[in-house]
Order: C-alpha cells, then structure tokens, then sequence
C-alpha cells in the first residue's frame, strides 16, 4: 500500500496571535518526566495526589445498545480508582491532576483509534486534540485564523452560538445560499470570485454538513466533493461541525406502513454505512474536524475533539492550557472507562445504533403527526439525519404582506402554548427587517415526550389558522 502525503502547510493563513502562540514552557518540562520515570522532579508546582479526597469515582450504564429505559437488562457498574491504573486506562489521580492541552492518553487515543476507523484520514500527518465540546471547539478553530475585520463564510441559515461567538470578536458574516443538501457549491464559488478586495478575501468557510443547525439538511457524498473542490480552487479551511453525524436515521417510513419495527430499523447506518465525512476526502489537510460526544452519551460531559494536521492541533493544544487545559477530569475518566474497557469500540457502535434507532422513531412519529395536522399550512424536507424539521410557513395572502406577521405567529404560538424558533435567529445578518418576516422555523423531535408530538402540532396547527388556512 503506497504510503499517504503529507498535508498541505497551511500555516501562512494563521492569525498573528496564533503565529505567536508557543507551547507553555512549564508544560513542556512534562516531556522529561515522560521519557524517564526516575527523575525526581522538584519542578512541578502539581498539588500532591494524595491530598485529593476523591478515592474513585463511578457511574451505572447501560448494557452496550440497550436503552436506559429497557429495565429487563441489568446495567453494568464502571468506575475508576486513584492509584488503581489498568492496562487500558489511568488511576483516578491522573485523570484529577493537571496536564497538557492534548488530553489523558488513554481518553485521546480512543478518540484517535475511532477516527481512524470511521474517517481513515487521507494524510500521514493528523492528529487529536480534545475540546470541551464543539462550541469551545469551534472558538479554536476560529482563533487559529482569525481577528477583528476578518470574514467568516457560513450558511444563509447558521448555528446562532456560532454567530454569537465571532460577531464580539468583530468577525462579519457571509452568508452563502442553501438548498435541501445545505451549503450551494456553484454559492460558495461565486462568493470568492467575486470578492472584490483579494487581500480581505475570507480564509474559512463554517459547516455543518450532516443533520445540520438548524434546518436538518444532509449533505451527500457528490455534495461534500463539489464543496471540498471549490476549498480547494479558493484556499479555504473548511471548519467541519458534525455533532449530529451519528445521528444518521435513514430514510423515512410512514409508521402505518411498518408491520415489524425490528424490520424497519435494522438497516441502520451504525458506524460501516455513515454517509463519508469531509474528513475522509481530505487530501490536503484543509479540513478541521469537531467532535463531540454531547449528542451521543450527555452534553453535560463536555468531551469532544478536534482532528486536523498535527501542526494546527499543536497550535489548539497550546490554546488549551491557556484555557480550558482539557475537559473536566471526571468526565475524561468515566468516558475513557466506558470506551476502552466496559464497551469497546464494538460495543461503541451497538449504543450509536441505539441512538440511531430511538431519534429514527422519534423522527417517524414526528413527520407523521405533522403531515397529519400541518397540511397546507407548512412545508418542509424530511430529515435523513439530526434532531430537526425545519417549517416554510404558507402564509396566506393577507398575512404575507402584514409587515410583522412572524412575530404574530411567534404570540399566537405562545398564546396556544407551544414553542418553536423563529428562523431569524438562525439568521447571520441579525434581526434585520430584512430576515424578521422570513417565514421559517425550526421545529425540534428530540426532547419533548413523544406522547406529547401530537398535542405540541396539534396547537401548533391552531397558532397558524389564522396565517395560513390553505387548502391542499
């Protein structure tokens, strides 16, 4: 097999602050203490193991691909004990004490080995390096390129916590044409062509490709190629936000059309059949990968990582231990616990399929009872992947010319007691006149009780009588 090339060094489109940023001279002593055990280090200013007053630390979880609410399954008891390492995982001790930007080893090398097997990276030189979730992720990628008067590409409907991220940081905002695949590629091409001063010209593009925030458009593989081209003819870096991709659903089914729903989830993606990420075409090192576990084991964990070339996750390493450090001890050592030893990588891909077939349910049931009540009064895609639908309200005549009509609908959902959100705040340019009346909305299946989907669309379908009442 011929040996992958190296990335392309993009390093020339770094931020000045980031051309600056160094290792942290008392982290790097920590290299000397790794390559020999016996040196007795009167260097560390570390708070001594033994006054930390947690002895272990556990939690209950549920069998491998078995669902926390299937009671007929015993859950299985993990937990991690300090000065008690294994052969797949540190003592409590380390995972509580300070340590580089990269992460604990063994939590690092899970994610490493998961990339490997589920992306397999086209260039030699990648690399992991945690994050405390994609939002703290994505604030690092930006930093490594950006400052004050730069502009970030993104989609014409966007993830507002990236849009409240960047916009103090005096980032602007272009925002590119969607359609029912997300990011247009022929958009993005004419966007920096016809930049019109080269010297300002953006450097980053910011996606969403899978499930993506907020309307549940997924890209497809040809849609990822056509993007990853035009990166390339315009020397973007492409940040690549992908918190949902492991929520691909497959396609929909109307429930009154499945006699056995064994049969009609036991096709799911898993992990062998995921729509390939950008990550995995990546021949230059242009992409930057964000992971997280939020949307597959708990966001409360603040666990993620980033994969890039190794010299831009030294550069996000570096910006960690003048941050966040790592993720929160606790959280590093219960996931490392649960995915080198109590699961597995096997065992990782039965929960996903899990996961997969519960938010596939959830979404069946949601598409049917909207299509049951919302006809004529919206339209939408139905999402192959994610948490979302995403509402064209059809607006009759009357109501499309009253200036401020969403935000009578926004009152009379409230006044029927159901809530959605307005498009506008997905919206880059603000809330300008521009975008208020823009008649969409963002409509989630992931939370809410599934006895309550048709009570919720049911109000939803009274808040809009009066806006819409087409018949179809």
């Amino acid at each position: 097999m011929p040996s992958k090339p190296h990335s392309k060094d993009l390093s020339d489109l770094f931020s000045e602050v980031t051309k600056l940023r160094k290792n942290s001279p008392l982290k790097s002593l920590q290299k000397y203490m790794d390559a020999d055990p016996t040196i007795v280090s009167l260097g560390a200013g570390l708070p001594h193991p033994d006054t930390f007053p947690f002895v272990s630390i556990g939690s209950t979880v549920a069998e491998a691909g078995v669902s926390v609410t299937d009671s007929s399954v015993a859950a299985k008891a993990i937990s991690v004990s300090s000065k008690q390492p294994t052969a797949k995982i540190e003592g409590l001790e380390r995972f509580l004490q300070y340590g580089n930007g990269r992460g604990v080893p063994s939590y690092t090398r899970f994610v490493q080995e998961h990339t490997e097997r589920v992306h397999s990276p086209l260039y030699e030189d990648w690399d992991v390096v945690v994050s405390a979730g994609n939002t703290d992720a994505f604030t690092k990628a930006i930093a490594l390129f950006y400052q004050s008067g730069d502009t970030l590409i993104v989609d014409e409907w966007t993830y507002p916590a990236a849009i409240e991220t960047v916009r103090p940081m005096g980032i602007r905002l272009a925002p590119v044409k969607m359609d029912s695949e997300g990011m247009v590629p022929s958009e993005l091409d004419h966007l920096c062509a016809t930049w019109d001063r080269p010297e300002t010209a953006p450097r980053l593009v910011y996606m969403v490709p899978t499930a993506q925030n907020p309307t549940g458009a997924t890209m497809s593989l040809a849609r990822r190629h056509d993007i990853y081209s035009v990166a390339q003819k315009h020397n973007l870096v492409i940040i690549e936000d992908d918190p949902y991709y492991y929520l691909q659903l497959g396609s929909y089914k109307p429930l009154a059309e499945v006699n056995d729903p064994e049969d009609r989830y036991k096709n799911l993606p898993g992990i062998t059949s995921l729509t390939p990420s950008l990550l995995s075409i990546d021949i230059d090192g242009r992409v930057i990968r964000l992971d997280s576990f939020s949307k597959v084991l708990a966001p409360g964990l603040r666990c993620g990582w980033i994969t890039a070339p190794k010299y831009i996750t030294d550069k996000i390493q570096f910006h960690n231990e003048t941050s966040i450090q790592q993720p929160a001890g606790f959280s590093q050592a219960i996931v490392s616990k649960l995915m080198n030893e109590a699961w597995g990588h096997a065992g990782w891909e039965k929960h996903l399929v899990q996961t997969q077939r519960q938010y596939a349910e959830r979404r069946d049931m949601f598409v049917d009872i909207c299509q049951s009540h919302l006809k004529g009064k919206v339209e939408f895609t139905i999402p192959t992947a994610g948490m979302f639908l995403w509402f064209r309200v059809l607006l009759n005549e009357t109501a499309s010319k009253r200036k401020g009509v969403m935000g009578e609908i926004f009152e009379s959902m409230l006044n029927n007691h159901v809530l959605l959100v307005p498009g506008y705040m997905f919206s880059p340019l603000g809330q300008t006149e521009e975008v208020l009346d823009k008649p969409y909305m963002r409509a989630a299946f992931s939370y809410a009780a599934e006895s309550s989907f048709e009570v919720a669309i049911s109000r939803l379908a009274q808040a809009l009588e009066p806006f819409t009442c087409r018949n179809i």
